[in-house]
């Protein structure tokens, strides 16, 4: 597959079986139009929530600092 065929992108979604914002980094094959096309077999169990172009460095999601125990002040 052609550099042209095929685009790095950050997938961001949500795993059926848990509420944690999730993401991975891959490379798919894209469309005549520039759309990538996401497999099947990579969407199952999960709710995409954004298709990002290139690798996105998430400093911090939803949920992160939750279980944080480091930022509760106690006096």
């Amino acid at each position: 597959m052609s550099d042209n065929n095929s685009r790095l992108v950050t997938i961001i979604y949500y795993n059926d079986l848990s509420l944690e914002l999730m993401y991975e980094v891959c490379t798919f094959p894209q469309s005549i139009n520039g759309r990538v096309i996401i497999p099947e077999n990579f969407k199952q169990q999960k709710s995409i929530v954004a298709v990002c172009n290139g690798e996105v460095e998430i400093l911090n999601k939803i949920g992160d600092r939750a279980d944080d125990d480091s930022n509760i002040d106690i006096a």
